[in-house]
Parts: structure tokens; sequence; C-alpha cells
């Protein structure tokens, strides 16, 4: 397919993300306006030059300057911001429904109240479903290289708003931190009705997602990347059609692949895994939903059949109802059959 076909195709896809950090949304841009407007000193003294620290050689790197982007989040305006950015964004590269990740630790941690963070979220979130007809579901995140303990205070300071919230993740720096460190929380967690899923297999090995399958019970990997070492790992992931939230350009950007023509995708669609395209941290990682898709299928030519796959896959793996998963699937396949 021509470049420019491929764009306008991707463009006309109806799609739906599934990992995607809102914090990592977070554009040099707003960034800067933030900083002035709640008057604090970023470590760069131009939008250009900001930009040019977005070289990661791993994930921690990256983690370095997120969290010190994060910094100048404060208010409730500021998360609402923050988020009502992403949400119009999306909408202009037809994304219908969305499952949005938020870092909570990130933001208490430096005093600032729970309840701050959560509803300048949701009035973002409700702004965008009415009046851009996207739908949602929130995730509140876990921070992996923090205490259990601490992630429990970060539990009990949801509950009063659980209502909001649809489910529970971990993420930050994999390495050295296990999913094994977080069983007693998520067990609690699923007690109090959230959903489960883990960031799992993107630099630490195919044994975490064991841990994460067996030991905290989730119900979808982010990454996953690794569950190909190990064949009796893909096929439970099969089996039980246990999902994949991949992000080609973030595993580009942190070298957990050394070019976009080794993203294992194909591979994994080949196995019957129910794999899946996001954009993770789209702000510092080169692409959102388009971008990431034209690149993934532009590096593995991919045909009009897997690019249908992927944006049906999606869908599967969200949380919306049986009925609602089928409308949003009729409409990509309709899109499709309207190509040929």
């Amino acid at each position: 397919m021509k470049s420019l076909d491929l764009q306008k195709t991707i463009q006309g896809i109806p799609k739906a993300e599934l990992h995607l950090h809102l914090e990592g949304s977070f554009e040099p841009e707003l960034m800067f306006e933030m900083a002035k407007r709640n008057n604090i000193a970023l470590d760069y003294d131009s939008i250009d030059s900001l930009k040019k620290a977005y070289q990661f050689n791993n994930l921690q790197e990256f983690l370095d300057i997120y969290y010190t982007g994060a910094q100048v989040l404060i208010h409730e305006q500021d998360f609402y911001d923050l988020t009502w950015a992403y949400l119009t964004k999306v909408h202009s590269q037809n994304v219908v429904h969305v499952e949005v990740f938020f870092d909570p630790q990130t933001h208490t941690d430096r005093g600032i109240e729970f309840d701050v963070i959560i509803k300048g979220i949701y009035k973002a979130l409700e702004k965008g479903k009415v009046e851009l007809n996207i739908s949602y579901k929130l995730i509140m995140s876990y921070l992996r290289h923090l205490s259990e303990a601490a992630a429990f205070e970060t539990l009990e300071s949801s509950i009063p708003f659980k209502e909001l919230i649809d489910g529970v993740g971990l993420d930050s720096s994999e390495k050295g931190n296990p999913p094994s460190k977080f069983v007693k929380v998520f067990e609690a967690s699923a007690n109090h009705g959230y959903k489960l899923v883990a960031h799992a297999g993107e630099e630490g090995p195919a044994d975490y997602i064991w841990e994460a399958l067996d030991l905290l019970k989730v119900i979808r990997i982010d990454h996953g990347n690794r569950c190909l070492d190990d064949e009796a790992l893909v096929q439970r992931l099969v089996e039980k059609k246990i999902p994949l939230t991949l992000c080609p350009l973030s595993n580009l950007e942190l070298k957990v692949i050394q070019k976009m023509e080794d993203h294992p995708l194909v591979e994994m669609l080949s196995k019957g895994i129910l794999a899946t395209i996001h954009s993770d941290d789209p702000a510092y990682f080169g692409g959102y939903m388009n971008e990431n898709y034209y690149e993934t299928a532009k590096a593995l030519n991919l045909n009009k059949e897997q690019l249908m796959q992927l944006a049906i896959n999606a869908f599967e793996a969200s949380w919306l109802s049986s009925e609602v998963k089928e409308k949003h699937i009729s409409a990509v396949k309709n899109y499709f059959n309207s190509l040929s």
C-alpha cells in the first residue's frame, strides 16, 4: 500500500486505545505553559531543549524525565487540561474508546491530594464522552519501584472514588520489581471490585508474565513482548484469550527492539495471540495511535486484513460490554469492507 493510502486507511479506522499513561501524553508546549502558570522552573530553557532530551537508552532514562515533567501538575485544572489535550488529540485520529492509566503516587508523593488528581481527570473524561463521543475506562497504576505498603496507601486513598475507577495496573521500572512483590495489594484491589492488569515482559523476562497471570490474576498484560521466549506461555495466552497491549514506538524508543522491522507483532498474530497496538507515552515516544499503526504497518508490511484484526482485537480486549464491543467491531468491519 502506498504511504499516503496507508495513512488515509489508518486515519479512517475506528480505534480503541488500551495502553496510555496520561502523564505520558504531556506535550512539551503544554508542560511549559503549565510550568509558567504554576511558577515552576523546569530544567530546560526551551521547548526544543526539552524535546532534545527525549533520547532514551532504556526504560529508566525515560522514567527520570517522565517524573520530572509531572512535577508541574499541581491543581485540578492541570490534570483536567492534560487529560483534555490527550482526548482532543486522539479524537482527531478517530479513537472512539480509551482505557487510560494515571499514576497517583507520582503526585501524592509530592503532596498533591488524591481528590485533586482524580477530579481533574474525571471531569475531562466526562466532557470527552459528551462532546467527543469517546467512551472511557480509568485505570489507577501502582508504581512498582515503590513498596507494596505504598501501593496499599494508594488503594486506601482511592476507595472514596472507586465508582470513578475501573481497574488497577502496575507500571514503572520493571527490572528487579517482579509482579510477585504486589500479590496482596492486587488481591485487595480485586476485593474492592477493580479489574486487574499489569505491565510485564517489556524489559523483564517471560517469568514476570507468568507471575502477573498466576499470582496477580490479571486479565490483560501490558506489553508482554517477551512471551515469545516461552512456548507454554504463548499457549496459555492463546487458550485463555489474554490480550497483550503492545506499544511499538515505545519499544523502539526504549530499545526493547533495535528497529521497527524487529517487532514481534506479526509473529504474535500468526500464533493466535490477541495482540493490540497502543501508544504508551506518546508525547515522549514520537506518536499517538495513528503513528503507531502507520510505522508498524510500514515496517512489517501489514495488509488490510491484519490492520482490521488489530483494530478488532483492541475492542475485544476492552472492558466495554459485549453489546457495545459488537457495535464497534461491526463498524471496523464495515469500514474495511468499504475500502475494497
